[in-house]
């Protein structure tokens, strides 16, 4: 019977992994995010403080009731050189890469844990419906990454390639069956076609970026591939006043063709938690309702809490 029950619990999962935010509609999702703009008033739903230290929240997905959360722990924070050194402009410093299973209730199901030596930032992570797949950098620019990919029933972590370049978040292509990667603050956009076993062709890791982000306003730090070649990213820019005065912290969401790498959308998104951080800060992550758009946000570091909104939004 315990075998029985195993196995049904196995088949829940896979249920849910096929059935999360992009059977509810992605394209339906695309339409939406491109009724949202600095008028659209969002609704606070819920504050779910999480019991455990959650360090430097990057990434998120939900599946089923589950989300997956990717943050980096700092053991020791990276120094910059007074002149650069082999092109990097920093050391390496200290830290763990983690990926948290998180209930909706805030409850920690499993801490994996990932990178190995100096590469241990893991990055803004996606779903493409039976893989995650989750960069991990070092916690420097122009430096090198490990992508991997992880099974979210049985939790067994895949190296699919090496990058020699900082990827902060990867989004899944699926008309291309490609891997959109990220580097630091945008800089450089690369494309990876994917082979049948999950690897990339040593062509492919030598092509030269795709183009870079032509986002002015926010860097992205979390990427979801949609269907139809769509990319939904979330970040933010701080911004201040000539002289001196408050910084102001402003996020913000786009989507992308990430056929032509063209924006097709702008807006931002005027939510901050209390700590004074944009709502945008690392992890996001977007579903439908029946009349809106429903998103979750876990900016604050450490002691983090995951919050929910929603947003109503005219009928199509």
């Amino acid at each position: 019977m315990p075998k029985l029950v195993s196995a049904l619990a196995a088949l829940a999962l896979a249920a849910c992994a096929t059935t999360t935010a992009r059977t509810t509609g992605p394209e339906p999702l695309a339409t939406r995010i491109m009724q949202l703009d600095r008028t659209t008033q969002w609704r606070a739903v819920s504050e779910t403080p999480i019991p455990f230290d959650t360090h430097h929240p990057q990434g998120m997905v939900r599946i089923g009731g589950d989300f997956f959360v990717t943050s980096v722990e700092i053991i020791r924070p990276t120094q910059r050189y007074p002149q650069p050194i082999a092109g990097l402009d920093r050391d390496a410093g200290e830290g763990r890469g983690h990926l948290f299973r998180i209930t909706d209730a805030g409850v920690l199901k499993s801490d994996i844990p990932l990178g190995e030596g100096d590469i241990y930032h893991p990055g803004g992570l996606d779903f493409d419906g039976r893989h995650l797949w989750i960069p991990v950098a070092e916690y420097r620019p122009d430096s090198r990454a490990i992508i991997y990919r992880v099974d979210p029933q049985t939790l067994e972590v895949h190296e699919a390639f090496r990058f020699p370049d900082h990827i902060g978040a990867v989004a899944f292509d699926s008309v291309a069956n490609a891997l959109i990667g990220v580097s630091w603050g945008g800089a450089k956009i690369y494309r990876w076609p994917l082979q049948p076993d999950g690897t990339v062709t040593a062509a492919d890791l030598a092509a030269p970026p795709a183009g870079r982000a032509r986002s002015h306003y926010i860097a992205w730090q979390d990427c979801h591939g949609l269907q139809g070649s769509m990319m939904l990213c979330t970040g933010l820019s701080n911004y201040s006043r000539p002289g001196g005065g408050a910084n102001l912290s402003l996020g913000g969401v786009e989507l992308i063709n990430m056929s032509d790498l063209r924006p097709l959308w702008q807006s931002p998104i005027q939510l901050w938690s209390p700590t004074g951080r944009s709502m945008t800060q690392n992890p996001a992550w977007f579903e439908t309702t029946p009349g809106g758009l429903r998103a979750w946000f876990m900016p604050d570091d450490d002691t983090s809490t995951l919050f929910a909104f929603e947003a109503q939004l005219p009928a199509n």
